[in-house]
């Protein structure tokens, strides 16, 4: 076990590892693309459809239960699945991250404008406050610690299961941990997925770091 890790230590800082288009660098920023990508793409989706399902209160039910549909879509089968119907592109990849994001945010996201209190937007209303108004103003800033959370969340998991696109062949950082099983390689295995798991750790400090500054300014 300590050779292993002896070993994984030496493929992490070797200068040649990190060079070429097989190098982490650049098998670092493809699985970046994939990830921002399909996250952005599922918050324009996830965050309309939540803060319209928790300002109105109608369609709840349905996105809700769509939305635990789609986390209960077994992410590598829909990714063979478009993959076959779609032919050799990055589409799967990315229809199977999105689909994989957007319960995290809609759930979220509607969880957190039904949370504000009806008092408060009552009393927004009394002051003249029109509909989108009450949304934007009041009840967008209450909800956006549980917003921020399910974006959080779902960015975690977009980064984790991105290792998916080297099962069909494209990049990121799971092309070592598909390439080191198929060549029984256990350093380049552990390599990938330390790596994967340092992004993930890196990007959700970030957003932390982001969200403790956003309400310490709105608060300020």
């Amino acid at each position: 076990m300590f050779e292993l890790f002896k070993n994984l230590g030496k493929w992490l800082t070797s200068g040649a590892q990190w060079a070429g288009s097989d190098g982490i660098a650049h098998r670092l920023t493809e699985h970046l693309q994939y990830s921002l990508i399909a996250t952005l793409v599922a918050a324009a989706i996830g965050l309309p459809l939540g803060l319209l399902i928790g300002h109105t209160g109608r369609g709840a039910f349905l996105a809700i239960n769509l939305a635990s549909f789609g986390r209960a879509l077994p992410t590598v089968g829909l990714v063979v699945l478009v993959f076959l119907a779609s032919g050799l592109s990055m589409w799967p990849v990315y229809i199977a991250l999105v689909a994989l994001a957007v319960p995290s945010i809609v759930t979220n996201t509607y969880a957190g404008m039904t949370a504000v209190d009806p008092d408060i937007k009552d009393a927004a209303r009394g002051q003249g406050m029109r509909g989108h108004q009450v949304l934007f103003q009041v009840e967008l800033p209450l909800a956006l610690p549980l917003i921020m959370t399910g974006l959080r969340l779902a960015l975690i998991q977009v980064v984790a299961t991105a290792t998916i696109a080297a099962y069909v062949s494209f990049g990121g950082l799971g092309r070592y941990v598909f390439d080191g099983l198929a060549q029984r390689d256990l350093v380049q295995v552990l390599g990938g997925a330390v790596l994967v798991a340092v992004v993930a750790i890196v990007l959700d400090l970030g957003l932390a770091t982001l969200q403790r500054f956003l309400f310490r300014h709105r608060t300020a």
